[in-house]
């Protein structure tokens, strides 16, 4: 067990997310014992709040937040998705929105899709939603705070949170700051994929989060000719780390042709996705 640390930054009231932002000893640091969880927005009600999280990037994390989303609205959910993929954000572009989101004297509005999910995004806060966000990472760290403090969410039974691949600034603080229900972990069926997913469940347990289960994405592409599933990536090896974790496996995802044209063509909001169909959050 990791011995107990004090940030010398800290004080004996506590710390703040601030002065552990970059701290290795991150969730053991005896400081840590307080509650860092920032309040929402008064105007806010949000029943639970799961983090989509991945060990290393391009794996699909957005999709499958968006799927999940998807998935809870389809079952009559209220549903919002707050990305904090501060420098690569997509969710937007996915449902078709670009406009900015407006504001009054009680906060931010998020944007609202077609299918009524709530949206915030950094994109929605740029005059030019091509402009690169070159920012450095505690102020990276404030503005995904901000979506949660800042923001009119209004009565949501979900709220998911798109966050950036691997285990940085951006999920310690979401993490810290926000009442995270738990996490779904997003993969690949790759060699390396035992490691990577280690990382990210190892994070989540030292913080206290409990894992609800993990999505592989990628894991096959069905033959349009023969119907053959073509393992594009290799064999997946899902099944036995999530058996070594005590995890769940929520799905399995191919690649999908009429998906990936809903992506483009910024329609998510129409997508039905069946490969997550028995997922329970």
């Amino acid at each position: 067990m990791a011995e107990e640390y004090k940030n010398e930054n800290c004080t004996e009231e506590g710390c703040s997310a601030e002065s552990c932002a970059g701290c290795a000893h991150a969730g053991n640091c005896e400081s840590q014992k307080t509650d860092m969880r920032e309040p929402a927005n008064p105007y806010s009600s949000v029943k639970r709040v799961i983090g989509i999280i991945s060990g290393k990037g391009g794996v699909g994390k957005s999709l499958v937040t968006a799927s999940l989303a998807r998935m809870m609205k389809e079952k009559g959910y209220n549903v919002g998705i707050l990305d904090a993929d501060i420098t690569g954000p997509s969710i937007p572009k996915m449902y078709g929105i670009h406009e900015m989101a407006t504001g009054s004297e009680q906060g931010i509005f998020p944007c609202i899709a077609k299918d009524d999910t709530r949206i915030m995004s950094v994109n929605l806060l740029l005059e030019d939603e091509d402009a690169p966000v070159i920012w450095r990472g505690p102020i990276i760290a404030g503005v995904v705070k901000q979506f949660w403090t800042d923001v009119i969410w209004d009565d949501l039974d979900y709220l998911f949170v798109d966050m950036p691949p691997g285990t940085g600034d951006v999920p310690l603080t979401v993490f810290q700051s926000l009442p995270v229900d738990g996490v779904v972990i997003v993969t690949s069926p790759q060699d390396l994929v035992q490691m990577i997913v280690k990382k990210a469940y190892n994070m989540a347990k030292q913080m206290n989060i409990p894992v609800l289960g993990i999505v592989e994405n990628y894991s096959y592409v069905k033959c349009p000719d023969c119907g053959k599933e073509l393992k594009v990536f290799g064999e997946s090896h899902i099944e036995e780390i999530a058996e070594e974790l005590g995890v769940p496996v929520l799905g399995k995802m191919p690649i999908d042709p009429a998906i990936a044209e809903a992506v483009e063509a910024e329609k998510f909001y129409e997508v039905t996705n069946p490969y997550l169909s028995e997922v329970e959050l």
